[in-house]
């Protein structure tokens, strides 16, 4: 690791300060018309910045307690395809609202027969005139409920089952056409599934005749396989590093303030899980960091960026662990936390925890992906 900040006068550094001056309690559009929502996108959206720039933004936000609202599908997948695929029509549509945070965005992608095999997707969309109709049912839609708009993408091609008799299957992944998709058109309906954890953030989503204009359709007829890999792509440096619930909830240090503010463990063996989770959260910074590191130099991240997200997902979970097992007795109550101290954080990321190594693919699913197409390693046999 080796990159150094520029100092205090820094021409890009004073016009964050001079921004937070003006905007102390800066809202979702005043974020989003400075650049300062998604600033390494291209202006007008943001302000193209270099990872250097965006490592100043983040560090000065973050001194000065300021948060972007919330929009992680539209900022992180919807915002980058129409940058990259979308027309400038539809740029002017949707990407105002996008970036100021006041259209809250949905993916509409995973379905109860395609989660880890994307591709086999059954959702239809059939062309009607300057129309498409779309029928299918869509799983684990996060955010549904409360999205504006959701991208979508559906088969316009051969079915699934019709690819594989033709090809093998290979045709089934230029059969996808992307949409957006207005989260309010009439035939579509949001069920909610509720958590575990009590909470409402999946939803499933199902499509009855559903008509979206055929200038809802981002690129090409049968692209959408394309498209739908693009955030891959869009890689964004960040100096924070979140917490341990997919960048939510706790970070780990908060765990071992917890433990230093109730003057410690004398237990032998939870004194080592604590030393043991301690390394365990340092490796992943410095991994991080290493990534990081790699940006600011112009060069393109190696393995361990690969290798983070298994380690910090089963990290987050021995994290939750830990600190449900120090409430002893306590926890098993909603606001029993770490010895003693009663914080209703834990029971929730304790639940929530689970779903750390499914979502976003399982572990296992992961680790063939990092065999296979990291380390090199022959592919697993096909049962196909």
């Amino acid at each position: 690791m080796d990159f150094n900040l520029p100092g205090e006068d820094d021409p890009r550094r004073q016009a964050v300060r001079a921004f937070l001056a003006e905007h102390p309690a800066p809202t979702g559009p005043q974020l989003g018309d400075a650049g300062y929502m998604v600033p390494h996108w291209p202006r007008p959206w943001g302000l193209g910045a270099d990872p250097i720039h965006q490592l100043i933004i983040d560090e000065e936000f973050r001194s000065a307690g300021v948060r972007r609202p919330p929009n992680p599908i539209g900022l992180g997948w919807a915002g980058p395809t129409l940058i990259e695929a979308g027309t400038e029509e539809q740029q002017q549509r949707w990407l105002h609202g996008l970036v100021s945070g006041e259209d809250l965005w949905c993916q509409l992608f995973s379905e109860p027969g395609a989660g880890s095999d994307l591709a086999a997707i059954s959702t239809v969309a059939e062309r009607d005139g300057d129309e498409w109709v779309v029928n299918g049912q869509k799983v684990w839609t996060s955010l549904a409920h409360h999205a504006r708009w959701g991208i979508l993408i559906a088969r316009t091609g051969p079915s699934v089952e019709a690819a594989r008799d033709s090809d093998g299957g290979d045709s089934k992944h230029s059969g996808i056409t992307y949409f957006v998709c207005p989260m309010d058109a009439e035939g579509i309906e949001i069920r909610p599934l509720i958590e575990m954890t009590g909470a409402h953030t999946f939803n499933e989503v199902f499509f009855t005749d559903v008509r979206l204009p055929d200038a809802y359709r981002v690129g090409d007829v049968g692209q959408g396989w394309s498209l739908a890999k693009i955030t891959l792509a869009n890689e964004r440096v960040s100096l924070s590093s979140g917490g341990v619930l997919w960048g939510q909830g706790p970070h780990t240090e908060t765990l071992f303030d917890e433990v230093r503010a109730a003057g410690g463990v004398v237990d032998p063996v939870m004194r080592q899980r604590l030393a043991q989770t301690w390394i365990e959260g340092e490796v992943l910074r410095l991994i991080r960091m290493r990534t990081i590191s790699a940006v600011v130099a112009g060069k393109s991240p190696g393995p361990e960026a690969s290798v983070r997200k298994v380690v910090a997902d089963e990290h987050g979970q021995a994290v939750m662990e830990l600190a449900k097992d120090l409430a002893g007795p306590a926890g098993m109550l909603t606001d029993g936390g770490p010895l003693g101290r009663s914080v209703a954080l834990w029971h929730y990321g304790y639940l929530f925890a689970r779903a750390l190594t499914v979502g976003g693919g399982t572990g296992e699913v992961q680790r063939n992906i990092l065999g296979e197409r990291v380390l090199g390693l022959p592919h697993e046999p096909s049962t196909s």
